[in-house]
This record gives C-alpha cells, structure tokens and sequence, in this order.
C-alpha cells in the first residue's frame, strides 16, 4: 500500500511523541512492504509564531487530501492569553469542524502489566475494557459565546446542539455497542441543561433501534463518580463535546497515565464508501514542563497509529502487531518515568520508541 499520512507534530512533547509513532509506522511499512510518505505541516503555537495562525491555509489544504493525520499535542503557557486573536486550540478545533471530525473514539483498557501504575485497587480494575465515543462539533465549544475583554464582566458559552448532531454520533456508539458486548451509556445533564434533554430524548429515539443493548442514561455527575467506583461495568460510553473532554481525561488514570491512552476523530464512518480520513492522537497534552527532557509517553502516540492504520488505511495485521509490540515491551517490565513503580525499569522516550520498532520487527 501506498499512503499519505499528514505529520503535526505541533507543540511541547508533540514533536518528541510524534517522532516515535512515525519511527514504529517506518518499521510497520519495511516489515509489511508498504510505503508510507510523512508530509511535515504546522498547526497550533508554532504555527502561531511562524505563520500568524495556528492552521494555515497549506496545512489545512494538506489535511484534505491526505490518507490519514498524524496529530502530537498542541498549546502551552506561552500562548494562553485569553484576549489574543488566536491560540493554539483554536487550530485544532477548527481542523476537526473543516473536515466534518464528529466523533472522537477512545479506547481505555487496563492492561494486567499496568494496573500497579494505577491508584486505584486492584479489585476495582480488573476486567477495565471500554470505549468512550466524544462527540466533536457541537456543545459550548461551538456554540455562540461572548468574551469578558480586558475590562469587562461578563463572558457566556453556550451549549448547542442539534438534532442530526446527536443522532450521528450516538448511532456510531450504537454500533460500536453491537459490535463488543452490547452495553451503552449515554451521558447527560437532562435534570438540569435543556441541551441534554434534548440529547437524551434524541438518543432513546435512536436507540430504540437496537433492541439487543442494553443501555442506560447516565447523568454526567454520577458517571464520574461510577468512573472510579465500578468501571469494569461499562462497555461503551456516548458523551456530548464537554463532558466527553472531562470524563476521558479522568478514565486515563484507570489506566495509569494519560500517556496511554490513544484517539481516533472519525466523521461519518458508518455510510463512507471507502476508508474514512481520520485525525490520530494521544489524548494528553502538550505537557510543556517535560518537553526536551526524553522523558515524554510516546506509547500513546504509537497505539494511536495503530488506530490510524486500522481505520483510515484499513490495514488490521498491521495494527494488531503494533498493539502486540507495545504489549510485549510493557510484559518487560519497561516503563517511561509516568507509568514506573517498583520493580520496573524506567527508560526514555527515544528508547521507548525503538523497544517497540525491535518488538515489531522480531
């Protein structure tokens, strides 16, 4: 296979994670002879210091015409000015709106080898196996909002959604549920939020289609709160814009660290008539503090390939060995300094990387 695979990097540990995952998908296309072309584009603050825009026009363009985008993390405190004219996240935001990115596919899994780097107990993660589907368009990120300025007082968001919005997205929840073992989860605020009632009167019509799951509303106070105390009970989780950003960000310390969680923003998956362009990245930040250190997760950013060649290059063999490699490197006892506790050896970023390339080759 021939393929095109957009490369941003973007800021902080970005570019040091983002190395790896192209270092693993190298040895993917040597072991499987494929030939994968890594087009380097700039978006988020980088972008902002060299083109005055955090997604130039080029980048975008590029992003159209690709087979798949490889994202690292974007932002940081140098451009965290809430009057400047643009920052980092806008960029990302507004990749994910020009190419219809709807749903965000997040899978967590607690793995026996890292259930130590958890500070949850044991019993209470054992059997860790969900998908958390984050809906990418709509919610207070998109919806009409006012900033305070320098001197002002007041400042609102507002949280919009549609009726096709959350259909499209609880529909690919609900065949991701059939799929797996039939459990879904809608999260919303319908006691209190006019947008969620909505969504929850939207999502029973939908999925009164699938009469085989087993389903229940969540409002999303309570599921953080089931998050910690029973999360082996749940199978897929469908969540709007917001609550979807916050409770995965709380589920990656099921697993011991954001640095292990990967991501998938997909559009609309299920009519697509051929294999569907997707943005690929770890769930975490720029973390600008370890940024240059070596000391970065890039496993995240690797399993995150593994999803980009599962779903954008349809390449399945590929994505299980790579999936396969990070296991075997993680039965090893080899951690980065995120996920170590006793008796693990702790290594760095680069090393890492090529752990898994020797994994995968073997």
């Amino acid at each position: 296979m021939n393929a095109r695979i957009v490369v941003l990097a973007g800021d902080g540990i970005g570019p040091e994670v983002t190395q790896e995952a192209q270092k693993v998908l190298g040895a993917v296309a040597e072991k499987f002879d494929h030939h994968f072309e890594f087009d380097h584009q700039l978006m988020g603050g980088r972008a902002i210091d060299e083109l005055g825009t955090s997604l130039p026009d080029a980048t975008l363009e590029a992003c159209r015409t690709a087979d798949a985008i490889l994202l690292g993390a974007v932002g940081g405190p140098k451009w965290d000015n809430p009057h400047a004219p643009d920052r980092p996240e806008r960029g990302l935001l507004a990749l994910r709106k020009a190419l219809n990115l709807f749903a965000n596919v997040r899978p967590v899994k607690v793995t026996p080898q890292l259930i130590g780097a958890s500070t949850l107990k044991e019993e209470v993660l054992q059997g860790v196996d969900m998908v958390v589907i984050r809906e990418l368009t709509g919610d207070a990120y998109f919806g009409p909002r006012k900033e305070a300025g320098e001197e002002g007082y007041e400042a609102y968001d507002t949280m919009l959604y549609t009726r096709p919005e959350i259909e499209r997205v609880v529909r690919l929840a609900a065949e991701t549920a059939m799929g797996r073992r039939k459990k879904l989860a809608s999260v919303d605020k319908a006691n209190v939020l006019a947008s969620s009632r909505l969504w929850r009167r939207v999502a029973t019509q939908v999925l009164a289609d699938y009469p085989e799951l087993e389903v229940e509303h969540v409002l999303v106070d309570a599921m953080a709160m089931h998050l910690i105390r029973r999360p082996a009970s749940f199978d897929v989780i469908v969540a709007g814009n917001l609550f979807g950003d916050i409770l995965t960000d709380e589920a990656s310390m099921l697993a011991g660290s954001m640095g292990m969680l990967p991501s998938a923003s997909l559009g609309d998956i299920l009519n697509a008539q051929e294999l569907p362009l997707g943005l690929y990245e770890p769930i975490h930040g720029s973390a600008p503090d370890i940024a240059g250190k070596n000391i970065a997760n890039p496993l995240a950013t690797i399993l995150s390939a593994a999803m980009l060649l599962r779903h954008s290059l349809g390449l399945t063999a590929e994505a299980d060995a790579v999936e396969a490699a990070v296991e075997a490197v993680l039965q090893e006892g080899v951690r980065t300094p995120d996920i170590a506790h006793t008796g693990t050896e702790v290594v760095g970023t680069q090393v890492m990387g090529d752990l898994v390339v020797e994994k995968l080759l073997a």
